[in-house]
């Protein structure tokens, strides 16, 4: 077993490195206090190669494996969580597409992806319905002719305001008996009339990155927009689960290791009783926790994305990584905090913002409750 990075990922982590501290931290505070986003640095990503890296190389991309994919993220993430989020995220779904759609589909919608030149996103989640997908999901997909008209509201979706088309999961087929082969995924163009986004404010965190409520007021479009097969869309969306849990178990790797890199700084120039922090064991525990339970993770992460980069879908290891490092990346950011005492509290200092970045780790793509669920289900069966 190796566990060095090839010379092609170091190559990969060090650009993503050098992009990232060279443009995140002059804008981050802004950022997070304005709730705003430049898409100018999108773009200098994306003429980079950091867009649509999943992307086959036959529709424009780099053609990464999921393994590639963490390797960015947790760099990107480091220096800024919802910088990262912002330049990663605008793929959202893509994932899909490539699996599922239909060659014409794919030429359609990837490439621009991968320049920048759009971005997509994926409007699962409802006002009352998150971790029930399959049974509590209302927005509908009726067709009338050549078209699908779609009725309904989607909350909490990431790029809802920035998309210019959005992956849709909708009931399709509401009478079948069993509420798993309910529903289709059919892509939905942000320009149609009736489609409608509103930018939510407010967020605890990750706050770069644009979270929106979509509403569907009879918005029409053609049924060559269904991406696969009608009653698939549950699989499908469990299908690109499988990718997002891993990424966002590295975003909370990337979180965790921030934290303890701003308390490294931070304990060995901050004095108490005539002594540096860092000469205090109770600190010392801190600090090697911290680190142990970042390389815990970080293992996971690896293994759950290289397994997937062979085929293999391993989806209570997956599940064990999202969990284990949504929680870790919380206690770490809270022990940054409590390190940096009073002044962690401060909107200046980044362990403020890592300490509210975290929690989205525990919540999105989903639940920790959720990923225990499915790793005690898939042990018990």
């Amino acid at each position: 077993m190796d566990f060095e990075l090839s010379k092609e990922q170091k190559d990969i982590v060090k650009a993503a490195k050098e992009f990232a501290e060279g443009e995140f931290p002059d804008r981050a505070e802004e950022f997070d206090r304005d709730e705003s986003f430049d898409e100018a640095i999108f773009k200098k990503a994306a003429e980079l190669g950091f867009a649509g890296v999943l992307i086959k190389e036959e529709y424009g991309g780099p053609e990464m494996g999921i393994f590639e994919s963490c390797l960015i993220r947790e760099e990107f993430t480091v220096v800024d969580p919802g910088i990262a989020e912002a330049i990663l995220g605008p793929s959202f779904g893509a994932e899909v597409v490539q699996a599922f759609g239909s060659e014409e589909q794919k030429k359609r919608y990837l490439p621009p992806l991968v320049t920048g030149e759009a971005i997509m996103g994926t409007a699962l989640t409802e006002p009352d319905a998150g971790s029930d997908l399959a049974g509590a999901t209302s927005t509908t997909a009726v067709t009338e002719g050549d078209e699908y008209i779609i009725n309904g509201s989607k909350m909490l979706i990431t790029n809802g305001d920035r998309a210019n088309y959005l992956l849709c999961f909708v009931v399709t087929n509401p009478d079948n008996p069993d509420r798993h082969l309910r529903h289709s995924m059919i892509m939905v163009e942000t320009d149609r009339e009736g489609f409608e986004a509103s930018h939510l404010t407010g967020k605890l965190g990750i706050r770069a990155s644009d979270t929106a409520e979509l509403s569907f007021n009879n918005v029409r479009v053609p049924c060559d927009n269904l991406i696969g097969k009608i009653g698939n869309g549950f699989i499908e969306a469990m299908y690109l689960f499988n990718f997002n849990r891993i990424v966002v178990a590295a975003q909370a790797v990337g979180i965790a290791r921030s934290a303890l890199e701003e308390s490294i700084k931070h304990v060995k120039k901050r004095f108490a009783f005539g002594a540096p922090l860092s000469s205090f064991q109770a600190i010392q525990f801190k600090i090697a926790d911290m680190f142990t339970w970042i390389q815990a993770g970080r293992n996971l992460v690896y293994e759950a994305a290289w397994r997937v980069d062979q085929g293999t879908i391993d989806r209570k290891l997956i599940a064990a990584a999202k969990s284990f490092c949504g929680q870790m990346a919380v206690k770490c950011a809270d022990m940054a905090l409590q390190m940096h005492g009073g002044y962690g509290y401060l909107a200046e200092y980044k362990v403020q913002r890592l300490y509210r970045d975290a929690k989205i780790t525990e919540l999105y793509e989903g639940t920790t409750e959720i990923e225990k669920i499915i790793m005690a289900r898939n042990l018990l069966k």
